[in-house]
Formats: structure tokens, sequence, C-alpha cells
């Protein structure tokens, strides 16, 4: 089932480590359970703080957003993982001591890091950055331009986050939980310890050992937009299964030679995306599962690298870009964030 051989055709591996996948941070859970280290770190923590909607304030220097284009490419590639950071604050600035809710992330340099949630309904207007420039951004928007350091804090604190916001219930008798372990873990009155959740979901490139690759479009999405095909993973279901029932049932075709590429956290709200690429046969007819996918196609590796080349987050649809056959169908591909992307300029430059 898991299709695996040492000479697979069109073999490859990522080029870059996926966005969210960069992390400057220690982790020690050694440390969450030193209830003298956690009183002591406080005074000398950075906190990040995240808004309802998973938003912390940025400063960058190369805003990112649907304008640039691929002129832009010199200015992404200079603030990519170096001219994007989040402001934390001072632990002491927001409390005497760590919060009930608040997560001990780890370590940077001897730094104590910490994340919690800003009250609801503070913005980047209210007390909590009072006086001071930036604009809240979320993973979406900023984790691009973030730095190492950045990227591993925020993704923490979004996913662990978001975890204690629906988990304040036991799962084994219902009774109301709190936060233990600095953050991560959540008790019950009756003893009954919780760890944060993370919910795994494969996300395969599909080619055909050659020169073509399956991009495929969900309904929602704007007409035009494109990407490889994911799926969550089944209780009692291996990655390598995963990968050919979810192919199989969204564009209807079998996949062989399955292979890892690596992985990111995706906390929209707790997922981990595990990469994959695949084998498919470009003759057998594509089925698009109704209600799921509504178009697929193939594409050359010629028509890949130009629509990467249309900049980072894609542009409109250009009637020069239409009218060249090289470029062929004028697809807008996913942005930095996703290891969808990684993926797919992996693939792009592996060919000759």
């Amino acid at each position: 089932m898991s299709g695996t051989s040492s000479s697979a055709p069109g073999d490859f591996a990522l080029t870059a480590d996926p966005v969210l996948s960069r992390n400057a941070l220690v982790r020690d859970e050694n440390l969450r359970l030193d209830p003298d280290y956690v009183r002591d770190s406080w005074p000398k923590a950075r906190v990040v703080v995240v808004d309802d909607a998973g938003r912390t304030p940025v400063d960058w220097l190369v805003r990112p957003g649907r304008e640039f284009r691929e002129t832009d490419a010199a200015a992404w590639d200079d603030a990519a993982g170096r001219d994007g950071r989040i402001r934390t604050r001072a632990g002491l600035d927001l409390a005497a001591a760590p919060p009930a809710e608040a997560v001990l992330l780890g370590e940077s340099d001897g730094v104590p890091y910490w994340a919690m949630r800003a009250d609801t309904g503070k913005t980047a207007d209210s007390d909590v950055f009072a006086g001071e420039q930036g604009e809240w951004a979320d993973l979406r928007a900023a984790g691009a331009v973030l730095d190492p350091l950045g990227a591993g804090l925020l993704t923490g604190a979004v996913a662990t986050l978001n975890w204690h916001d629906r988990a304040r219930f036991c799962a084994v008798d219902g009774t109301p939980t709190r936060p233990h372990n600095a953050g991560w873990a959540r008790i019950c009155g009756n003893g009954h310890e919780e760890y944060p959740r993370t919910d795994p979901a494969i996300i395969c490139l599909v080619h055909d050992g050659a020169d073509r690759v399956l991009l495929a479009r969900q309904p929602v999405w704007p007409e035009g937009r494109y990407s490889v095909l994911a799926g969550f993973v089944e209780s009692g279901e291996s990655l390598e299964a995963c990968v050919h029932r979810e192919i199989g049932e969204e564009v209807g075709i079998a996949v062989s030679d399955v292979r890892y590429l690596g992985s990111q956290a995706w906390p929209f709200p707790r997922s981990l995306m595990l990469g994959f690429h695949a084998i498919g046969d470009p003759e057998v007819p594509l089925r698009p599962a109704e209600g799921e996918i509504a178009d697929a196609l193939w594409i050359t590796r010629a028509q890949l690298r130009a629509a990467l080349a249309r900049g980072d987050w894609g542009s409109g649809p250009d009637p020069a870009d239409a009218a060249d056959p090289v470029a062929g169908p004028v697809v807008m591909l996913p942005g930095r964030v996703s290891i969808a992307r990684t993926m797919l300029e992996s693939w792009a430059a592996a060919g000759g």
C-alpha cells in the first residue's frame, strides 16, 4: 500500500524548509514542570500577545498583499526570513506573575517566551500596545516574512491557544478544566489530564514522474486559484493509506510511489500538514469529487514555472499570459506560508 521504492521516477526533495517549520525556539518539557523556573522566568519573559482572530503586532519592511507581482520578487527574497518581526511585550508589563491562561513556549538565547490571549476586543489601538506602531496580522498574512524565531513563536502560540479555547471541559467526565504545566496541559477537578491536540493531514503533490503535475481547486476558492491535494488522516489509518484514499476520493485516480517530503504546523485551528509526492497517470480521466473539488487539471513544468513567476500571492488572469502557449492555463498558486508552495517550487526546480 505504501508504494515506496528505491527507484521511483521523478523523485525529488524539498529545496527549502517549509515556512512554518522554521523555529529558533528551544522547547523543554522539564522547564514547564519546574515551578521555580516558571515563576522566576516571568520577570525576564517576552510575551506573544494573540487576539481572538489569531493576530499579533508585526513589523515588516515589505507588506504582503495581492498587489505584489513578479517585479517584487527581489523585495520578497530580501524580506523573507529576515525582515518580518513580531512585537512581544515584557511579562511584567502585562502581569506581576504568569497568568493562569498563559503558555510557556520555550527559550531563545536565554530569553523565556510566553504566549497569552489579548483581552477580548483589544486591538492595536488598545492599551495593550498603546503608543506603539505596528499592524496586527495573522500567520496567513505575515508567516512568510517572519524570521525563524517569530515564525516558531507565533505558530506555537496560535496552536496552543486555539487548543485551550476548545478544551475547557474534560473529555472524560465533562467537568471544567484549568491550565496545567505552564499551559501545556489542562486538568479537571477529578485529576484527568489532557494535552494539546494536533490533527494530522496529508498534502500530496501528484506528478507523472516526468513533466506534468496535478493541481485542483476547491469550490470556495476564487476562479483560477489552484493547489495540490490534501485531506485529514482518519482514525486507524496510516499516512500512506491516507494519500491513496484522499487522491482517489478527490480526483478519482490511483497513485503509486508515495514518498515523504516534509511537514509543517498549520494551526487553523490545530493541523499538522505532512507533505508527500506520488505518481499518477495523466491519461486516466479525472473525476473531481462533487462538493469538494471544483476543477482539477494537469499542467507542465514550464507552465508551473510561469505560474510561480507571477508572484508569491499570485496575480489575476492576464490576457497576455492566457495567449501564451507556454504559460498555458493562468493559475494562482498558494503563498509561501503554505507547505504547498514549497512543494511546488521544489518540484519545479527538480526538472531540467
